[in-house]
């Protein structure tokens, strides 16, 4: 283990306690501590601007010159598709409360209408800076290796005559013309999709008519030029935009027409679903319905070419029934989402090196894995993804216990998993087994409703017991229980992770999950899964806050802790890592444990609510950012004081401490605590690279230029690596 990763009580530098843990000595019993005056209104940021401060930090990563070439590229997709579901739910239900008449004020105070033309504004700068990035900066690196994009105008006579052929026999046949006129209404535009507004003239040259031609989903969106247009396999490749070769053969779609120009477009639409459960009405059923409204949700955007035509846009916005604020003007490529086709080609040079997860030692190595049951009952096993590999962890947990004729009873939550979920399968294989299987399943998971209806039905079929989780709760825990029988007793085995039942993702998010065989956990687990499947009430745990009765009053009741341990003098201090920040009442008491003196370090992927470093408020607070290769996702809680770590599903958000089931547990476990604290002690270290927050709202780049940088990813990996 690196030395900056030892645990705290084994570091070879002599530290204090105050800077191995991220916190200043508390002062002493005489300092006196301020009084805590009502805090001034102006002390939160913008939700839906922070957010938009955070996916300007993942275009930041395009920019950075010293991640791999692909890598760089990967960033301006994932970019892309961010701002397609923040429009598609967070832009959408800022219109719908705007068109209520809602004047619900945010709570920094400004109204829907105030955000919306704040986001508009953000969103075009950012759009524009994306173009930028790419056309000037990503876009010719990628030519220096071979990667080359043209246009129609660009190819030899030859080249056109093969993608012509690739056209007629491939592209034309499922495309669709659709003219508008008194006897064809607008056509429907479905959402995301992208799609050519088209004018075309009569014969006689006088009359300028619209249609709309959709570019299809279903082949790739980069035609190879110098293969064949389906060929992979080469590092090298040429590549034509679809609605390019479309373009130059619209001849052939408006014959004896003449076609005057074409403009690209796509429009996004609103999909925040909202279902309204009835205890009488099947869930699935009520879902399935909001997933076919979802479809025909109002428009929230519409993006258009930069090149397109006054009046087009108006015809569009027109008949689209688009806000003339909602309309961005995209420079070069429409929909950099197709980037993930670049990111596909085989050019391992220009990505990030190959990175296998290990399995975690507690667990065996190569071809001789231990009995994880064994394992557990000699105590606490902490893994953290991606370094630790799923599939013979948390994987093989569930595949373990679905074979084991010991084994009594698997209960389960789902709230997102991979297609071809291995854990499903092990569920499955269980109930036919004839052990008691619970499931519970979140249809109601934002973009994954389809897929865990589909699993849904597929386990009942098997014989698990299904359940959909608490009316107007969504179930968010990541919750396994087994139940085995060891000779004349019952054993529960438990895991509670951060992060969902997905090996895909598990590859690529940043998690923490804790194998337990404590006998507090496990009835902690069995009360709340009689929560969830059938009537209980329970509102009280011994080793765990459960959402969304406990975990706000839980966690502000242990920042006072802190404060009380400031104001006596004695060691105290708060570091948290997060994915959101926003809930008004957590952050306030974070603001009082500043005001008493109380160091709070905050690590948080994404919206931050709280404004650090203000003096006389939270000068005490500091809060960066770390994005990288891994997208982390982990939450962690250390109350240096109380000597207490917690981890689990909750961000600090109002949707998950008020309207979804959530679990912290407490670790206890003197081994897995020094682990969390060298993990959280490697994202607090002054070198490594990361995004501080100001007074001011605005996210800078920290260490400066000149000084010694450390990636905590890359760290984190040769750490497991020399852990085998």
């Amino acid at each position: 283990m690196s030395q900056h990763l030892t645990p705290l009580t084994n570091r070879a530098t002599p530290m204090t306690e105050s800077t191995a843990v991220g916190v200043p000595p508390a002062p002493p019993a005489a300092t006196p501590v301020p009084a805590i005056t009502d805090l001034p209104d102006d002390r939160y940021l913008n939700r839906e601007l922070s957010w938009l401060d955070f996916n300007a930090r993942v275009l930041a990563l395009a920019e950075d010159t010293s991640q791999p070439l692909l890598e760089r590229a990967k960033f301006l997709a994932i970019f892309a598709s961010n701002q397609d579901e923040f429009y598609m739910v967070r832009v959408a239900g800022l219109k719908r409360r705007e068109e209520a008449g809602l004047a619900v004020r945010s709570a920094d105070g400004l109204t829907p209408q105030d955000q919306l033309a704040e986001i508009a504004m953000r969103s075009r700068e950012l759009t524009a800076r994306q173009a930028r990035i790419c056309s000037d900066l990503v876009l010719p690196e990628l030519d220096k290796h071979g990667i080359s994009f043209v246009t129609w105008s660009d190819l030899d006579d030859q080249q056109r005559l093969r993608l012509s052929g690739y056209f007629s026999e491939k592209i034309f046949p499922v495309l669709t013309p659709l003219a508008v006129d008194p006897a064809h209404p607008f056509p429907y535009i479905s959402g995301l999709s992208l799609n050519l507004a088209v004018m075309v003239r009569d014969p006689d040259g006088h009359i300028e008519r619209f249609a709309r031609v959709k570019v299809p989903n279903n082949v790739p969106r980069l035609v190879r030029v110098d293969s064949d247009p389906d060929g992979r396999g080469s590092p090298h490749a040429t590549l034509l935009p679809l609605e390019e070769l479309i373009g130059a053969h619209l001849g052939e779609m408006f014959a004896g027409m003449e076609v005057a120009d074409w403009h690209l477009f796509r429009v996004t639409r609103n999909a925040d679903v909202e279902v309204e459960e009835d205890r009488d009405e099947d869930l699935l059923k009520a879902m399935e319905r909001e997933l076919a409204r979802r479809r025909f949700g109002p428009p929230v955007r519409l993006e258009v070419a930069d090149t397109m035509t006054d009046h087009v846009l108006e015809l569009l916005l027109r008949e689209l029934d688009v806000d003339p604020h909602d309309v961005v003007e995209v420079p070069g490529l429409l929909d950099l989402s197709c980037l993930w086709q670049v990111y596909a080609l085989p050019a391992p040079e220009l990505k990030d090196e190959p990175f296998v997860p290990a399995t975690h030692p507690a667990f065996g190595e190569g071809e001789s894995p231990k009995d994880i049951f064994a394992t557990l009952r000699e105590g606490d096993v902490l893994v953290h993804h991606p370094y630790d590999s799923f599939s013979t962890s948390v994987q093989r947990f569930i595949e373990q216990a679905a074979v084991d004729p010991q084994v009594l009873a698997i209960k389960q939550t789902l709230y997102r998993t991979s297609g071809d979920s291995p854990i499903v399968d092990a569920l499955i294989d269980a109930a036919e087994a004839g052990k008691q299987v619970v499931a519970l399943v979140e249809v109601k998971a934002r973009f994954d409703e389809q897929a865990n209806i589909r699993w849904a039905r597929e386990l009942e079929r098997a014989g698990v017991h299904v359940v959909y989780g608490l009316m107007g709760l969504k179930t968010h825990c990541k919750t396994s229980l087994v139940v085995r029988q060891e000779g004349s007793t019952i054993r529960r085995y438990c895991h509670i992770g951060t992060g969902n039942y997905n090996p895909k993702t598990a590859r690529l998010y940043e998690d923490i999950g804790l194998f337990t065989a404590k006998p507090a956990v496990g009835a902690d687990l069995t009360d709340l899964f009689n929560s969830l499947t059938g009537y209980a009430r329970q509102t009280s745990y011994r080793s765990l806050l459960v959402a969304p009765y406990g975990i706000r009053r839980g966690i502000v009741e242990r920042i006072e802790g802190e404060i009380a341990h400031a104001r006596a003098g004695r060691t105290a201090g708060i570091r948290i890592k997060v994915n959101a920040l926003v809930d008004e009442q957590v952050i306030d008491a974070l603001y009082r444990a500043s005001m008493a003196g109380v160091r709070v370090d905050i690590v948080v992927r994404g919206i931050c609510a709280l404004i650090p470093g203000r003096p006389g408020l939270s000068e005490n607070i500091h809060v960066r950012s770390i994005l990288g290769r891994f997208l982390e996702h982990s939450r962690v809680f250390h109350f240096v004081g109380a000597g207490e770590h917690w981890i689990g599903s909750a961000d600090m958000m109002h949707r998950n401490l008020d309207r979804r089931v959530e679990v912290l547990v407490r670790i206890t476990d003197r081994t897995v605590t020094d682990e969390l604290d060298a993990i959280l002690a490697s994202a607090l270290d002054p070198a490594t690279r990361c995004w501080v927050l100001s007074a001011d709202g605005s996210w800078s780049p920290s260490p400066s230029d000149g000084c010694t940088v450390r990636d905590h990813q890359v760290q984190e990996i040769r750490h497991h690596s020399r852990s085998e």
